[in-house]
């Protein structure tokens, strides 16, 4: 049941939503229990057989737990029994097949394929319970109840991909009694999740860019330096405007029942460096990251080396995580290189005093920060390497730039000024060119969303939507009253009347 489907907008919402409502706030068991339900229902929506899975982590994870309150002198090695039970159901769903096909090609024979479902969320929930065993043991007044416990795994909002939360920003909203049922929560939630929605809209009209190309990359179409780009800076668009979708919609439904998420997202395309677009990008992951991986194995307490190795690490990790394949290792690899120049960078910048506070400094900042990360998105995206390979080959123009034939008018004088430039014709007829109608012009606006626009938590920021406070201040803050709301109601009626709708596009991060 996707957020952005009729049965989720239509039925299981407004349901769930009332109920809810109706239930008298000084009932807040009965609150509680009616959103665990409802979450429960919400996944077993996706696979019922998983349902059990969920339940039994739950369970599991809390007797840990309880395990490290009840034996502080095992404390430790009760902690490290209870991660490696979550990593090695991780590893069982998500890995091994990636770990059978590598060990077949060191053997250089097939040892076979195993049937094996991804259970949904199993990333995000794994991640969420592992944080709370760590802290638990770092502190061991941070132990709830089972009740509240559940509750906070379970929340539909977050369940399935993400914000990741930490159990001390939400659990204490559950205790201190302020699942609220209010005007102003409603309308807040209601406007980010609206907000959420279209930019899922926006998203899907990317895809329509990314997914032309880099399908034409697998089916070894002619691709030019202009197409392979379009495709790739498409995707670089569509995936920021996909998971911030989600993440707006998640923290508007969870508004709607008076909780308060973290913010996911701060316009990682205006980053200045690759340091801060991971600040900004998928912030709940980058902190669990920071916080449980490279500062676990030492963060920069022992040296630059340390520092260098423990970036590499964490950053490997990642792409380990976002999927079991090359790509994603790679991808993760590359940002990984990028952080450790970028704080080399740095190191000598302070050094020799250079200041880069200019604008027009700041400005090729950000587009060349958006060049590398665009590189990146290319593994990513790929299906494989040859398909990134062959991306790559184009965007870096290694054969020569190219351009599509089909798309200029030719002449004699053009033909000769561009040919002595090094620029030569493609017929890149072979893609779907229905799909390429304005592509130029679709994408350089959508960019200039990121890139200028304020985004959701800044626009929403006097009505505190996130848990932190919003630091830069928008040009335009908006109020929300009867105008907007007819804004908000027609925009969501011009999404709604879209075919896209009736068959909604998955979230990328459900791989994940």
């Amino acid at each position: 049941m996707l957020f952005s489907s009729w049965n989720f907008m239509v039925y299981f919402l407004p349901a769930t939503v009332a109920v809810f409502y109706l239930i008298p706030s000084h009932r807040q068991a009965a609150r509680k229990t009616w959103l665990i339900l409802a979450s429960f229902f919400f996944y077993g929506y996706w696979k019922v057989e998983y349902v059990p899975l969920l339940m039994a982590s739950i369970v599991a994870n809390y007797a840990v737990a309880e395990g490290i309150i009840r034996s502080p002198r095992h404390s430790r090695v009760i902690l490290i029994a209870g991660v490696s039970l979550n990593l090695l159901l991780l590893g069982y769903f998500k890995y091994t097949n990636f770990a059978v096909h590598f060990l077949s090609h060191i053997a250089q024979r097939d040892l076979g394929h195993f049937n094996i479902i991804l259970p949904l969320a199993i990333s995000f929930f794994t991640f969420t319970q592992i944080s709370y065993l760590v802290d638990v043991s770092r502190d061991r007044r941070l132990h709830y109840r089972f009740f509240d416990y559940t509750l906070f795994v379970v929340l539909f909002p977050h369940l399935i991909a993400g914000p990741i939360v930490r159990h001390w920003e939400i659990m204490p909203q559950f205790v201190a009694r302020e699942l609220k049922a209010s005007r102003d929560n409603f309308g807040v939630g209601i406007a980010l999740f609206l907000f959420g929605l279209f930019k899922k809209y926006l998203a899907d009209l990317a895809a329509l860019y990314a997914d032309n190309v880099y399908n034409g990359a697998v089916q070894n179409a002619p691709l030019s330096t202009f197409d392979a780009w379009i495709g790739t800076v498409a995707f670089a668009v569509q995936i920021y405007f996909d998971f911030s979708a989600y993440s707006d919609m998640a923290i508007g439904l969870a508004r709607m029942f008076g909780v308060k998420f973290p913010s996911n997202f701060d316009s990682p395309y205006r980053a200045a460096s690759v340091i801060v677009f991971w600040e900004r990008w998928h912030r709940t992951l980058t902190r669990f990251l920071r916080e449980y991986v490279y500062f676990s194995l030492g963060g920069n307490r022992l040296g630059h080396a340390r520092q260098t190795l423990n970036i590499m690490a964490t950053m490997l990790l990642s792409g380990l995580w976002h999927g079991a394949g090359w790509t994603y290792i790679i991808w993760g690899g590359l940002h990984g290189t990028f952080i450790v120049i970028n704080h080399q960078w740095r190191l000598w910048a302070a050094r020799m005093k250079w200041s880069f506070d200019h604008w027009i400094c700041r400005g090729a900042s950000v587009v060349f920060t958006f060049f590398v990360v665009s590189l990146a998105w290319t593994f990513f995206r790929a299906t494989n390497l040859a398909v990134a390979g062959k991306m790559l080959f184009n965007m870096l123009a290694l054969g020569g730039v190219s351009v599509p034939d089909q798309f200029f008018s030719h002449g004699a004088f053009r033909d000769k000024f561009l040919a002595a430039l090094g620029v030569h014709f493609i017929d890149t007829r072979a893609l779907d060119i229905k799909h390429y109608d304005n592509a130029f012009e679709t994408i350089a606006a959508l960019l200039f969303i990121c890139w200028a626009l304020p985004n959701t938590q800044q626009l929403l920021g006097k009505y505190e939507p996130i848990l932190e406070p919003v630091t830069r201040q928008p040009w335009f803050h908006l109020k929300l009253g009867f105008a907007v709301g007819l804004v908000f109601g027609f925009l969501a009626y011009l999404i709604l009347r879209n075919s896209y709708i009736s068959e909604p596009s998955p979230f990328i991060y459900f791989n994940f």
